[in-house]
């Protein structure tokens, strides 16, 4: 099977992209693996199908996929690109709604940024000690979208993100889902860098979206942080959170940031 896609990328995180309106399309894990694979596919950190909302929710919808081939509910990065994706494709103009299975997103796209409306953001937990490389370690976690763990380092360069980031991925703490991982450097007023290892990529990425949102209300909620956060990602990139906070509370969630097309190919599977 021969399949046209459009490769893209926010800050550094890349995907496949493929038109699925017509509802023809149904792929297996192993021909995503293959897709998103390096060296022997076009190489993605994860794959997104387009397709019509049929809840009437939205006006559109997707299938993500991880580059394991494993569903996820959400992913930031790939909201932004996918928002650009379905501009150029359908011929829709700014403003629009497309759901996931962690709820409806609303884009706004200006340029090469898009700012994307997340979820509310659910299950806050601060100041958890597990034991983590052998050491008791103070973590903290949320959901926005997908779960996300915070870690704070003095050296976001020297942080052990591979190791550090599967032992926490897996954690029984966070069983049975896992949680992606986040290694957070405080920079300065309103500013943070963060390094993330992600769940279904298994490795670390230039960028996460989703981690940045995640990164940025912890800081905020821990050090008093406002609005909007600035975050320096792996890839070099920084983006932008902002959101409204009240008590312990955080609503209006934005993300903001780059979400550039790569090239258009054809692959096999």
């Amino acid at each position: 099977m021969l399949l046209d896609f459009t490769k893209m990328n926010g800050a550094g995180n890349d995907f496949v992209f493929i038109d699925n309106r017509p509802g023809r399309i149904s792929l297996t894990p192993e021909q995503i693996t293959l897709i998103c694979d390096r060296h022997r596919g076009v190489g993605a950190d994860g794959l997104v199908l387009l397709k019509p909302c049929s809840s009437g929710k939205a006006d559109w919808a997707w299938d993500f996929y991880n580059n394991d081939g494993s569903g996820a509910e959400m992913c930031g990065n790939a909201s932004r690109c996918f928002a650009r994706y379905v501009e150029r494709t359908v011929g829709v103009r700014n403003g629009f709604k497309f759901e996931t299975r962690a709820g409806v997103i609303s884009v706004s796209i200006h340029g090469d940024k898009v700012t994307v409306g997340l979820t509310a953001p659910v299950g806050m937990r601060l100041n958890e000690n597990l034991i983590v490389g052998g050491k008791e370690t103070v973590i903290h976690s949320v959901d926005t979208g997908v779960p996300h763990a915070v870690i704070y380092v003095e050296d976001a360069d020297k942080a052990m993100v591979q190791p550090l980031g599967a032992e926490v991925r897996f954690h029984k703490h966070f069983a049975p889902r896992g949680t992606n991982v986040n290694f957070v450097q405080l920079l300065g007023k309103n500013t943070i860098r963060v390094r993330t290892y992600e769940r279904g990529v298994e490795g670390e990425t230039l960028a996460c979206g989703t981690g940045v949102t995640a990164s940025a209300l912890i800081t905020a909620a821990l050090h008093q942080l406002t609005s909007p956060v600035y975050v320096k990602v792996q890839g070099g990139d920084t983006l932008e959170v902002a959101f409204k906070k009240k008590d312990d509370t955080f609503t209006d969630v934005q993300l903001t940031g780059p979400a550039d097309f790569t090239f258009d190919g054809k692959v096999n599977v």
